[in-house]
């Protein structure tokens, strides 16, 4: 099926939903109302950009016709040719950007994240940096209109994370965090070198889809639920009663801990929030190993054990190694200023799925 079949399967189906939508039935029913919408609003940006090449199309049609027929001045014929260039140029425009348009979405991209922060090679100053990074995400949430709620932290005496997990809720959350998975490198002068020499550190980060309940169906009987005493760096609460949760999934081996609330009841709720992430995050990357087994994504989501990015403070500078980027601005991104920085990985990845996609499009 050529990219312009595609197409009119899309706007077909784009006004067989509005028709739906006009429907009483469709619209008591508050399910079918709401996938419908979702999906309208998905196909939207196709269709419009399908009928703006057709505007361009038809314009090119008509001013070939009318330069076929020929018995016009030169002034007349010069006016038509112009149209027929416009209209090329609007054809040529849309094609390029329905080629993206049409790639496969990742279905993930409008879910919920959570992110997990943890100190790597450095001792104290990996821990330092890892509540650096966390600042940054909080903020660049902030920023885009986010929710961001802590699901579990680990907090060193100098006040840094050995490890901390956040959520952050908000539509198209996920688009925007998941190029961030990897490890994070930083050369700077920490707050505990008294010599003033440069030292190089890690944290290693790891982004996961919330899950819903009806995806991951977690078996009970399958779970290994243990309390103890909160502990940890300067909490009024800690040590005093069994609120710390550790949920262990028995045939993954997967243990996750939430320790952040007052309430066991709601640590277990962050824990399983947690877990189930997690598991999904599992399918996931099988399924990604099975179609790309033997092509490893440039940008993608990436290994988690691949460095991603540099971050040095002495020279001021950014950098994603994965596209080769150099940004002289570590204030503003350490401050959570990070659209130019996922947008450029967004376009590699754009770009990566367009040259794999190739005639297909």
């Amino acid at each position: 099926m050529s990219m312009f079949d595609k197409l009119a399967d899309v706007e077909r189906r784009y006004e067989e939903i509005a028709e739906k939508l006009c429907d009483p039935e469709v619209v008591s029913d508050v399910a079918a109302y709401t996938a419908l919408m979702k999906e309208t609003k998905l196909l939207s940006g196709v269709v419009e950009k399908y009928r703006e090449y057709k505007v361009g199309e038809n314009q090119q049609n008509e001013a070939r016709s009318m330069l076929d027929a020929g018995g016009m001045d030169a002034d007349f014929r010069e006016l038509v040719e112009i149209e027929l260039n416009e209209g090329r140029e609007i054809c040529e425009r849309c094609a390029e950007e329905l080629k993206v348009l049409l790639l496969p979405r990742d279905p993930n991209d409008d879910r919920n994240v959570i992110v997990e922060i943890r100190g790597g090679a450095g001792g104290e100053e990996s821990a330092l940096f890892a509540a650096s990074l966390y600042r940054m995400y909080s903020m660049y949430a902030e920023s885009k209109g986010y929710k961001q709620e802590v699901m579990n932290i680990n907090e060193t005496e100098l006040g840094g994370y050995k490890e901390i997990s956040f959520m952050v809720e908000g539509n198209g959350a996920y688009s925007r965090y998941k190029y961030e998975s990897g490890v994070h490198r930083v050369q700077r002068v920490p707050e505990t070198e008294a010599g003033g020499r440069i030292h190089t550190s890690t944290s290693t980060v790891a982004v996961l889809p919330e899950a819903d309940d009806v995806e991951i169906d977690i078996n009970t009987a399958d779970l290994q639920i243990d309390t103890y005493r909160a502990g940890g760096a300067g909490g009024q609460h800690v040590n005093k009663t069994e609120s710390a949760i550790r949920i262990t999934h028995l045939p993954t081996g997967l243990v996750v801990e939430c320790q952040d609330e007052r309430s066991q009841h709601k640590n277990k709720d962050k824990a399983m929030k947690v877990l189930r992430a997690r598991l999904y995050d599992q399918v996931q990357e099988q399924q990604r190993s099975a179609i790309a087994a033997d092509r490893r994504s440039q940008v993608g989501t990436g290994d988690r054990s691949e460095r991603i990015r540099t971050y040095n403070f002495p020279q001021g500078r950014v950098t994603d190694h994965r596209i080769g980027l150099t940004l002289y601005r570590i204030d503003a991104i350490m401050n959570g200023d990070l659209d130019e920085v996922v947008d450029a990985l967004g376009a590699a990845d754009r770009a990566e799925k367009l040259q794999a996609a190739g005639e297909n499009l």
